[in-house]
């Protein structure tokens, strides 16, 4: 793995001080860049005219621009994908020009390089983002967690407001996930819920007649025996002849409470459980309503609710603790606790090795509980979350996109997902395959036949329209008008979300767009945007959104396939601002394809976003490069990534400002 051999290459980074000499000669700029930008970018991008809002005159020296490496990155790019300059200039730089940029462009970054073994701390919290020791359970989390302890499907979710996004764009992001006096509220009724309903009350039916009729047997179901294996497995040690309650409560308590706090119990905490324990029994409340208090106890404790990294006693960067390492890893892969493995590994101190990690990473992602990367990270990447809520179709136009049916589009595209991942296939699936899960009322919006029933099911095909997450309803839904459907939505979700491209905000007292498609005047929805698109200010982002927009117009606002549009034949035709051109979405996936390395790139940086919790900066960059070159030479299997991102220097440690207190007399 590339940062195992890091070590390896300290020479050539040592020797980044004299490159960075050698790049401050203002000549350099001055002779390369400057020229290049004054002949080709300036006349667009200057103090007078900032389109993208970017104004590149103001650099002036070689140190301004060393200070702005991210500007210059995402010009870099433009350039060598020929998006920029625009083909409708006069005047296009030579592959020369282009060359002795980019060679410059190079200067730039290698001067511009950090230590990619470094941690924030308290002094460098404000410019790097990495200074989230502990965060809180969010409540999917939270709910995961649950379920996982009491082996039942528990539902807590609905209980909490949501957790907001941040860093990335998920709600595990540690400066989001803030503490409420609701939201404790809420911990305390959900832990509560779950005890009651791992352990009920033992109910006390009356008998007619103050006895049992005679001859009637009452048969065990399969559920009771079900409830009775669970509460075994919850009260594994009852009082018995060789111990009392206490001792046998003290056995349960501790077992418990390490698999819900992530970690060993010291003896303080637990004389404290107990003495509720003791409280209780002693009001002769019985033995397991004495545990349901301790219990819940537990789950309202924050060593459960929250993701603690324990505070050294002593100052600097440190390897993560096997314990907390576990947490993180499973929280991560799983978005739950970790299980029995995951503990004794930690417990023998093994989480440490190398080969041992890799082993783990390879398990974790082939059990069950890894499907939580589709319905947590993957939906919250793909940005549809919202569907159904706070996005929908207008109900009277479109009323077969009942809530069955939009649970049925979530489903999809986590089952899609989950699949890439489990089976270690090419995370460039993503864009386009021959595949997709659908039940039957998905594969009659899909025009698919011979699928029956409300479970959705492994569907293959060879419609080229259906295959990635562009012919995806989920997808097509969310980034729609609830009256018609919106090329600028779905342009601005390609760029953003498959090739992470920044899309800015559109500039002020812009008119607005109509909210229907269907027009008095006979025109299109996309010849009422080429009208919209003639505005000076919007064309410089129209120009790059729209046209991939376009290419998905064949699919109406539920993502069903048309051929007409208010009576015209649909248009998909779209040219890119490099000048390629296309129509429809297969021959738009095409050319997503060729940048490829763009959208590894994207995806890498939002999976380790949401593995470390955190937002990431140009500290983080080290990682993320591993991560591309990792997936360039695995055929992009979802493997080597998770592997890549858990085995990274920021992922296995942390930082320590631990400062010795002062001596008191």
């Amino acid at each position: 793995m590339s940062h195992l051999i890091r070590n390896s290459t300290i020479a050539v980074l040592l020797g980044l001080t004299a490159l960075s000499a050698q790049a401050e000669d203002p000549l350099d700029y001055e002779a390369t860049a400057r020229p290049f930008i004054e002949k080709y970018c300036i006349d667009c991008h200057d103090e007078d005219v900032t389109k993208g809002d970017l104004n590149i005159d103001r650099f002036d020296t070689f140190t301004d621009a060393k200070n702005a490496v991210a500007i210059w990155d995402r010009m870099g790019k433009r350039i060598a994908s020929g998006e920029m300059p625009p083909k409708k200039k006069k005047m296009l730089p030579t592959d020369e020009e282009k060359e002795a940029f980019n060679t410059w462009l190079g200067i730039l970054r290698k001067a511009s390089e950090v230590d990619c073994n470094q941690i924030a701390s308290e002094e460098s919290a404000s410019w790097y983002r990495g200074y989230v020791m502990s965060r809180r359970l969010n409540r999917d989390e939270y709910q995961n967690s649950l379920q996982h302890l009491f082996n039942s499907d528990i539902k807590v979710t609905h209980l909490f407001p949501a957790d907001g996004s941040g860093g990335e764009g998920f709600n595990n992001n540690g400066d989001s996930l803030f503490l409420s006096a609701i939201q404790v509220e809420k911990y305390l009724e959900a832990a509560d819920r779950a005890v009651e309903e791992a352990i009920p009350a033992k109910s006390r039916s009356p008998i007619p007649g103050g006895h049992r009729y005679p001859g009637r047997i009452k048969k065990t179901q399969p559920q009771d025996q079900q409830r009775k294996a669970m509460l075994a497995a919850l009260i594994p040690v009852r009082p018995d002849k060789n111990q009392n309650a206490q001792e046998a409560a003290r056995i349960v308590i501790t077992e418990f409470a390490a698999k819900a706090w992530r970690r060993p119990v010291i003896e303080e905490e637990l004389t404290g459980i107990m003495t509720l324990f003791n409280q209780a029994y002693d009001r002769d409340d019985g033995y397991e309503s004495a545990l349901r208090l301790a219990f819940k106890a537990i789950l309202v404790s924050p060593n459960f609710i929250f993701l603690a990294e324990p505070e050294p006693q002593q100052p600097g960067n440190y390897v993560l603790n096997d314990y907390p390492l576990a947490a993180k890893l499973s929280y991560f892969l799983w978005g739950s606790l970790p299980d029995d493995e995951l503990r004794t590994l930690a417990a023998e101190g093994k989480l440490q090795d190398i080969e041992e990690l890799q082993r783990q990473v390879k398990r974790m992602l082939q059990d069950p509980k890894a499907e939580a990367l589709g319905h947590l990270f993957a939906s919250q990447w793909m940005g549809i979350t919202s569907l159904g809520e706070t996005v929908k179709p207008d109900e009277d136009r479109f009323q077969e996109c009942d809530p069955q049916l939009i649970a049925a589009m979530h489903e999809e595209a986590a089952q899609y997902f989950n699949r890439i991942i489990r089976e270690d296939r090419s995370l460039l699936e993503l864009i386009d395959s021959n595949y997709t899960y659908a039940n039957e009322r998905l594969a009659t919006l899909y025009g698919f036949e011979g699928i029956e029933g409300d479970t959705l099911q492994l569907v293959e095909h060879n419609n080229p329209a259906r295959g990635g997450l562009l012919g995806m309803a989920a997808v097509l839904t969310n980034t729609s008008q609830p009256l018609r459907t919106s090329p600028v939505l779905r342009g601005k979700w390609v760029m953003e979300t498959l090739l992470g491209e920044r899309v800015p905000p559109p500039p002020a007292n812009v008119p607005a767009l109509p909210e229907d498609d269907v027009n008095d005047e006979g025109l299109s929805f996309r010849q009422q945007l080429e009208i919209h698109r003639k505005n000076p200010e919007c064309a410089s982002c129209h120009d790059k959104m729209d046209p991939l927009g376009f290419g998905l117009e064949n699919y109406d606002p539920i993502g069903r396939w048309r051929d007409t549009q208010g009576g015209q034949p649909v248009d998909s035709n779209g040219v890119l601002s490099n000048g390629e051109s296309f129509t429809g979405p297969a021959e738009l996936k095409a050319i997503l394809m060729k940048r490829k390395d763009a959208f590894a790139n994207n995806l890498s940086r939002k999976m380790l976003g949401y593995a470390l919790g955190r937002s990431l900066s140009r500290y983080d960059n080290c990682v993320v490069t591993d991560c591309v070159e990792i997936l360039k030479g695995t055929d992009y299997r979802p493997s080597a990534l998770f592997t890549e991102i858990i085995l990274s220097y920021p992922f296995r440690h942390r930082y320590s400002g631990y400062i010795e207190p002062e001596e008191t007399t």
